[in-house]
């Protein structure tokens, strides 16, 4: 349980969105839990009970409320915590809550209906055994691992039942549970309704065609009919809450300045931000799924950015919402990263650190990258994509500006022994050395040996990486801050943070030569241990707003 009772009810009261996601409050007189945040009137402050987890709550008898919507609300930050023990629950929490690792229909079909061997696998990945974890999760978090991962897949087919129009059968499947039976019953026991009750209205006459519907909650659950019409997110779209500040500015220029024709758009407006791009369903482990759209717009006010997405890439939503969030680093902790980086640089106001939907793409990007200006890249990208990229089909419900999705590793590596590829990539400006990188790096994803998302293992991955032709140790930082999700990255190799930093200049013992790169390097990952374990955010307020300020005397 939430360790200070007396604060989580003021912030319920005031519904401080920082606090969003960081515990959830069970209401005695109705069997409800609630965000902070949720609109409705403050409960008595001897009806509220405080709990870290929704796993919690649930394990308690409490039901999500229907107003605030629980699975909206931002996930903890592994990072935040520096308890070893809590390090290593946050861990295993964080690969419970990625869909990829859920057992699916017609998959884990030895476990008999079981979930052993997700649970085998997250073990054997953390190097503990089966009855170690549940040791952990009960001395932790009070809840067993079974049943916290329970209550990620029933909060996210929650989001997919209210938010979309998908059939109850492709709920389940893509809400990781074994059988439509199990999925059933699971849903009467913990909630006492029917997945069909949580249906939202269908969408008015006229809406148009190519994204999921939604609309307001007037009626209750069990008065609301299923929708009727398949493969239609509304205006609203999927909603995915984030803890305030957010700085949308920098964010918008950062991608702005990488944003590539026909992959990709940036609409940009003070106080607002619209994203939309194209995207393979392979990237978000949908293999059979063709390529699809989607779209995100923020809701600054409400602290929430509302998703769309096309019909193709409807049945992978749980993995896409996780992937968006990680993208768009919903789940950072504003208050815990300015605790650390504002005596060096001032308040961050949420800067975020944008991430990746493909980790693939940005490992290319990454390489086409090196030693070149951020222009002079996204030239270079454009080119690829549109040599190798497949092109979108003239159809309704497209939205304007996107006629290409991004080469997948199969196309680049299946381009016969590999000469052809790097021919071609030179005849579009690609230097020998990044050729070859870009060819081993496409054999690597193609083949499994390298996975490039949030779930990958940090040490193992950079080491693949760096053992690439032409992969240095910037590169992989970048991918590993981006694609990988590591708060801690930092290329200490890099120009712009080196001048930043003035650890390019002559010293007093050298004043005649600049110091070896490789000392210019060392110097700079010296002078950032102070930015730890948020040295990745540094980086990009130091690539977008300049130096630090000198620290106070």
């Amino acid at each position: 349980m939430s360790e200070d009772a007396d604060a989580c009810y003021l912030a319920l009261q005031t519904r401080d969105a920082r606090f969003d996601g960081r515990f959830f409050t069970g209401v005695t007189s109705t069997g409800i839990y609630c965000r902070p945040v949720c609109a409705v009137r403050a409960p008595k402050r001897e009806n509220c009970r405080f709990f870290d987890l929704a796993a919690q709550a649930e394990q308690a008898g409490f039901r999500p409320c229907l107003r605030c919507r629980p699975e909206l609300a931002p996930q903890a930050n592994a990072w935040s915590h520096t308890d070893a023990t809590r390090l290593l629950a946050a861990e295993a929490t964080r690969w419970l809550d990625d869909p990829a690792h859920w057992p699916r229909l017609g998959r884990d079909s030895a476990a008999a209906g079981t979930e052993s061997p997700v649970m085998a696998r997250l073990a054997s990945r953390l190097g503990i055994s089966d009855r170690h974890l549940r040791r952990l999760f009960d001395s932790v978090l009070g809840v067993s691992p079974l049943q916290y991962l329970q209550t990620r897949r029933l909060l996210s087919a929650k989001q997919l039942l209210t938010d979309t129009d998908l059939p109850i059968t492709e709920v389940a499947q893509a809400s990781g549970f074994a059988s439509l039976r199990r999925f059933n019953a699971a849903f009467v026991a913990h909630y006492g309704l029917a997945p069909s009750q949580w249906r939202r209205p269908p969408p008015p006459p006229g809406h148009p065609p190519g994204h999921v519907a939604v609309t307001p909650a007037t009626t209750s659950p069990s008065a609301r009919p299923r929708a009727q019409a398949v493969g239609t997110l509304a205006p609203a779209g999927v909603r995915l809450g984030y803890r305030p500040p957010y700085d949308l500015d920098t964010l918008g220029r950062f991608m702005a300045a990488r944003a590539v024709a026909g992959l990709e758009t940036v609409e940009r407006s003070p106080g607002s931000l619209c994203l939309t791009r194209t995207l393979h369903g392979a990237s978000v482990g949908h293999e059979a799924r063709p390529m699809g759209w989607l779209q995100v717009r923020w809701q600054a006010d409400r602290h929430r950015v509302q998703l769309s997405v096309s019909d193709a890439l409807q049945a992978a939503l749980p993995s896409l919402i996780r992937r968006v969030r990680q993208w768009l680093d919903l789940d950072a902790d504003p208050a815990a990263i300015d605790a650390v980086l504002a005596p060096h640089f001032g308040p961050l106001n949420g800067l975020r650190v944008p991430g990746a939907l493909d980790g693939f793409e940005l490992a290319v990007r990454a390489i086409l990258g090196q030693q070149v200006t951020v222009a002079a890249a996204r030239t270079l990208v454009q080119r690829v994509v549109h040599r190798w990229g497949a092109t979108v089909p003239v159809q309704a419900g497209w939205p304007a500006g996107l006629s290409h999705g991004f080469p997948t590793p199969a196309t680049l590596a299946g381009q016969g022994d590999g000469q052809a590829l790097c021919a071609e990539l030179g005849a579009l400006g690609v230097v020998r050395q990044r050729q070859q990188a870009i060819l081993a790096l496409a054999r690597a994803v193609q083949s499994g040996e390298l996975v490039l998302d949030g779930s990958a293992p940090l040490a193992a991955t950079l080491a693949s990486l760096q053992a690439l032709p032409g992969v240095g140790d910037w590169t992989a930082q970048y991918i590993a801050m981006r694609a990988l999700r590591w708060p801690d990255a930092f290329p200490a190799g890099d120009v712009v943070l080196q001048n930043a930093l003035g650890t390019r200049q002559p010293s007093d013992r050298a004043p005649t030569s600049r110091p070896s790169p490789r000392a210019a390097a060392l110097a700079t990952e010296a002078a950032s241990a102070p930015w730890r374990p948020w040295r990745s955010y540094a980086v990009v307020r130091i690539w977008e707003h300049g130096a630090p300020r000198p620290p106070s005397p």
